[in-house]
């Protein structure tokens, strides 16, 4: 029930709102990795490096958890040497949501919601340019009785395909971000504990 953050803040006591707090994690960050999963290699790549981040995060409080994140980023990386550009397997919702869910039980194991936002902060993003999408379109067709489009497509990989970026630079440009993120999030919960 305690999530720990950097300090000026440190442990700070969720109560019953814990259990809101992981009910949120386990389907947005399930969902959010399903939505990402549309370019070859981009939700496998994500995952492995935001397993990574979270194995680093978690490291001080249960190092079991941190093996188990450096065992499922491997089995990402298995995933994308055997599936990478021009992808011959489909991961599917199957495999999508299990990363998600698994992404989300480690931070609900150890209360490192923080980390987890940002080392799945490519992962966020895509599903922040769906909730923007909607919620723009619904609004202004209760406002002007027709709905208007913030991106051309939705999640944000397909938007950025339709302005003409080909798909291995979005992939790549999406490992160079969650790299970054990575070493970030793991050095936040490394200094949250």
């Amino acid at each position: 029930m305690v999530v720990p953050l950097p300090l000026p803040l440190g442990l700070v006591c969720m109560g019953g709102s814990y259990v809101l707090l992981t009910s949120l994690c386990f389907v947005s960050m399930a969902n959010g990795m399903e939505l990402t999963d549309g370019l070859d290699g981009l939700a496998g790549g994500t995952a492995a490096l935001a397993f990574i981040g979270m194995s680093i995060a978690v490291l001080p409080i249960c190092s079991d958890l941190a093996v188990f994140g450096a065992s499922m980023a491997g089995a990402c990386v298995g995933f994308l040497f055997h599936n990478r550009y021009k992808a011959s397997v489909f991961m599917g919702d199957t495999g999508s949501l299990a990363l998600g869910g698994a992404l989300a039980a480690m931070a609900a194991s150890t209360g490192m919601f923080f980390p987890l936002l940002i080392s799945s902060g490519v992962i966020v993003l895509e599903a922040l340019s769906v909730l923007l999408q909607v919620s723009y379109f619904k609004t202004t067709k209760h406002m002007h009785g027709i709905g208007r489009r913030l991106f051309r497509m939705i999640p944000l990989h397909y938007h950025l395909e339709s302005c003409g970026i080909k798909e291995p630079v979005i992939v790549a440009g999406a490992y160079m971000i969650s790299c970054i993120l990575m070493l970030y999030a793991g050095y936040v919960g490394l200094i949250s504990v």
